[in-house]
């Protein structure tokens, strides 16, 4: 059974710096893209950023130029590396690891941007 458990989440203030880490334990046969969704109260959950097992990334339009994504294949490890945060950018930001054996979700870590 895969289990992915995220770490890093927290109140920060704006214009601060957080990174989320999220570690995937279990039986995994090759992850193709290792993701970071976000979602706010009221809303749907939304791309944050994901990378491919060739190291290509895609962002969210709102988190370009603001936040990394980085991943360590070697230990089904992804990051996210999250700079000039904003009261906006407040959610609960879910890992998402796109396997060969499936799809997988972390449960869940709180990120509040205020002061």
């Amino acid at each position: 059974q895969v289990q992915l458990v995220e770490s890093g989440g927290g109140l920060v203030q704006p214009g601060g710096s957080l990174r989320l880490s999220c570690a995937a334990s279990g039986s995994i046969f090759s992850i193709y893209v290792m993701g970071w969704y976000r979602q706010a109260p009221g809303k749907q959950r939304e791309l944050v950023a994901a990378i491919t097992s060739g190291s290509s990334t895609n962002y969210g339009d709102s988190v370009k130029g603001r936040f990394t994504i980085s991943g360590d294949n070697a230990k089904n490890t992804v990051y996210l590396q999250m700079n000039s945060l904003k009261p906006e950018d407040t959610a609960v930001y879910y890992c998402n690891f796109r396997t060969g054996g499936g799809i997988y979700w972390g449960q869940g870590t709180q990120v509040t941007v205020s002061s």
